[in-house]
């Protein structure tokens, strides 16, 4: 289910939850009504916001710390990309046909991380064959000069860094907020909403302002759902400087 979707859903719980307590306020009796009950459903719902708002906090830190972690992971494979191809390039003719099959990689590396094409969706983001062939060809490569071993050996270096931080990406890219935390956070609002509705007459006015409160916590969920998944949605992480990173060989 889409972020879109499931803080819809939720919103609509929360709306649900409003009426419920105002059906409430007219079939309870009334000495279940009486401020005694009100102050014991008021602390009981004091203490779930309380709880509620720590695990929506805590959730917006770890969703927004993930994002950015995987955001900087793509930034840094980006320029190391952009170095590898500078030693590369300072390295010779030779280099030539690495610096040509980098190139053809970084499409289909793009596609299969932000699932921009059905096939990359659906197809694990794992290794290829194509991707360790420029680390072969690098090693394959046969220095004639302390320049060229050089530089050689810092392309390699680039080069396992880059197969690294890959990695660490694919590793960190299902790291979606659980379900339950979710599931439970939205029957905490529920209970909350029900409560405003449930010992005050629920008027138009009411209504309009619970809506928008009830409104609120679902886009903070929304938030949430967004930055859990940097490469889709509302708040992807752009995919353009990577793939713009290397300019056409001439």
């Amino acid at each position: 289910m889409s972020p879109a979707v499931l803080s819809c859903v939720i919103f609509a719980l929360t709306l649900g939850g409003i009426v419920l307590g105002a059906l409430q306020r007219t079939t309870l009796p009334q000495h279940h009504l009486s401020k005694e009950s009100q102050d014991v459903v008021r602390l009981g719902v004091g203490l779930i916001a309380t709880i509620a708002a720590l695990v929506l906090g805590l959730l917006i830190a770890a969703a927004k710390g993930s994002f950015d972690t995987q955001s900087g992971q793509v930034k840094q494979i980006t320029a190391d990309i952009i170095l590898l191809d500078a030693l590369l390039d300072q390295y010779g003719p030779e280099a030539l046909p690495i610096r040509t099959q980098m190139r053809g990689v970084i499409g289909p590396f793009a596609d299969r991380l932000w699932h921009e094409t059905p096939a990359a969706a659906a197809a694990p983001f794992a290794m290829n064959a194509a991707t360790e062939s420029v680390y072969v060809a690098i090693q394959a490569l046969s220095p004639r000069n302390e320049l060229q071993r050089s530089l050689q050996s810092r392309a390699a270096q680039v080069s396992t860094d880059l197969a690294q931080t890959r990695l660490l990406l694919f590793a960190e890219s299902d790291s979606a907020i659980p379900a339950p935390f979710i599931a439970i956070l939205a029957f905490w609002l529920i209970i909350i909403f029900a409560s405003f509705s449930l010992f005050a007459a629920l008027n138009v006015t009411v209504f309009a302002f619970l809506s928008l409160f009830a409104l609120s916590a679902s886009c903070a969920i929304f938030l949430i759902l967004e930055l859990s998944e940097p490469f889709t949605g509302l708040l992807m992480v752009p995919s353009t400087p990577l793939r713009n990173a290397l300019a056409p060989l001439g």
